[in-house]
C-alpha cells in the first residue's frame, strides 16, 4: 500500500460521518469535473482515478466498516491475496466497480447499442395560441380564427429533406445505426461509450442532394389562419387542446397538438361564478317597498320577475338554468340578481316634506330601526 494515498474522506471532500446520500453527491460532482473526456489537464485523469477508488470503497458499507477500522491495508486487494482470499470478492462485476453503471451511464452513456435519438420517431411540439371571445361567445360557444405558426412536413420532398429523384444513403461510418462506439482505457480496464456518429448526426443517413425548399430537413415551417371552435361554457384563462394539429412529428412520429388559451372580455352587466351568472340591479325605493314586477337582463334576452313588497337593499333572488353551461353537457348553472335599492336625489322641496311625513306616519313599518333603537336604549341608556 503506498504511502502517499490521501484519506478518501477527505478526496471526496465529506466528513467520516457522511451519509451515503452526501458520498454519492460529492461524487458526482468531483467526477463530472475531472472526468478525461471534460477535462484536459495533465493531472485530471489521475485525479479522476482517485475519486473513483475513493468512492468504491465509501459507497460499499461492507469496504467502508474495513477501512474505517484497519485504513488502507482493510480494502487493499493485494492484502486480501496475501491472505488467501479473492482480492475481487465482494466488488462484483465489471472489474471490481460492481453498482457503478448507474453512474458511468451519466458519463458514457451506457455500453449497449440503441437506437439513435437523431434516428429514433419524436412527437411534434405543441403549439400555443390565444383566442378573445365576449362573455356570450364563451357561454354559448363561437367558432374563431387564429394565427397558427408551426413545422410541417415539407410537401416538396414528403418529409424525406432529398431533391426529387433522389434517395439518402446509409452513413458508412455509423452503417445507419446512428452511433459509434468508442474504447477507453480506465484504471487498467477497457471500457466502451457509445455516442452519436459525428458523420450523420446521429441520423444515420446522409443526404447528398437536398431538397431546395426545406434544405434536407423534411420539414418547413408555415404560418396559416386556422379556425377553431370553442367550446360552450369555457371559462376565461381555460384551455382547449385540438389534437394533432401542431407541429408534425420528426422520422415519422406523431403531431403536436393545438393548445388554444381562452381570454373573456369582462362583461357591462354580469359576473361569472363558476357556471353561474351574478348580476346586481338597481330598483327604487317605491318598487322595493310596495313590490312591482321588474324587468331582469339575462344571456337569453329580458325575463320578467315580480319583486314582492318589502324588499331589502342586498336581497338576491335566483333565476334557475338562466346561466352558463357546463362544458360538454346541455345543463346550465343559474342566474343570481341582487338588487339594491337606490335612495332618490335631487329631491324637490315638496317631495322633502312628503317624504319626512310619511316616515312620521309610517314608523310601524320599520322594524329594523326600531330594534336597532331598542337595543341602543338598552345598552347606553
Amino acid at each position: 500500500m503506498a504511502d502517499n494515498k490521501r484519506d478518501y474522506y477527505e478526496v471526496l471532500g465529506v466528513e467520516k460521518n457522511a451519509a451515503a446520500d452526501q458520498i454519492k453527491k460529492a461524487y458526482r460532482k468531483l467526477a463530472a469535473k475531472y472526468h478525461p473526456d471534460v477535462n484536459h489537464e495533465a493531472d485530471a485523469e489521475a485525479k479522476f482515478k482517485e475519486i473513483n477508488e475513493a468512492y468504491e470503497v465509501l459507497s460499499n458499507q461492507e469496504k467502508r466498516q474495513l477501512y474505517d477500522q484497519y485504513g488502507f491495508a482493510g480494502v487493499d486487494p493485494n492484502f486480501a491475496a496475501s491472505q488467501g482470499g479473492n482480492p475481487f470478492e465482494g466488488f462484483g462485476g465489471f472489474g471490481g466497480f460492481g453498482g457503478f453503471g448507474d453512474i458511468f451511464g451519466d458519463f458514457f452513456g451506457g455500453g449497449t447499442r440503441t437506437r439513435s435519438s437523431g434516428s429514433r420517431a419524436a412527437r411534434g411540439e405543441n403549439v400555443v395560441v390565444q383566442v378573445e371571445v365576449s362573455f356570450e361567445e364563451a357561454a354559448f360557444g363561437t367558432k374563431k380564427e387564429v394565427n397558427v405558426s408551426r413545422i410541417e412536413t415539407c410537401d416538396q420532398c414528403q418529409g424525406s429533406g432529398c431533391a426529387e429523384g433522389t434517395q439518402p444513403e446509409t452513413c458508412p461510418q455509423c452503417r445507419g445505426s446512428g452511433q459509434v462506439r468508442t474504447t477507453q482505457n480506465f484504471m487498467g480496464m477497457t471500457m466502451q461509450s457509445t455516442t452519436a456518429c459525428p458523420t450523420c448526426g446521429g441520423k444515420g443517413k446522409l443526404i447528398k442532394s437536398p431538397c431546395t425548399r426545406c434544405k434536407g430537413k423534411g420539414r418547413v415551417k408555415r404560418s396559416l389562419r386556422q379556425t377553431v371552435e370553442v367550446p360552450a361554457g369555457i371559462d376565461n384563462d381555460q384551455a382547449f387542446k385540438i389534437s394533432g394539429q401542431g407541429s408534425a412529428g420528426a422520422n415519422g412520429g406523431p403531431n403536436g397538438d393545438l393548445i388554444v388559451n381562452v381570454r373573456i372580455r369582462p362583461h357591462a352587466l354580469f359576473e361569472r361564478r363558476g357556471s353561474d351568472v351574478l348580476c346586481e340591479m338597481p330598483i327604487t325605493f317605491c318598487q322595493a317597498a310596495c313590490g312591482a314586477e321588474i324587468e331582469v337582463p339575462t344571456l337569453d334576452g329580458k325575463v320578467r320577475y315580480n319583486v314582492p313588497e318589502g324588499t331589502q337593499t342586498g336581497t338576491t333572488f335566483r333565476l334557475k338554468g338562466k346561466g352558463i353551461p357546463y362544458v360538454g353537457y346541455k345543463n346550465r348553472g343559474d342566474q343570481y340578481v341582487t338588487v339594491v335599492v337606490e335612495t332618490p336625489t335631487k329631491l324637490s322641496k315638496e317631495q322633502k316634506e312628503l317624504l319626512r311625513k310619511f316616515e312620521t306616519s309610517a314608523e310601524k313599518s320599520h322594524p329594523k330601526r326600531k330594534s336597532f333603537f331598542d337595543k341602543l336604549k338598552a345598552n347606553f341608556g
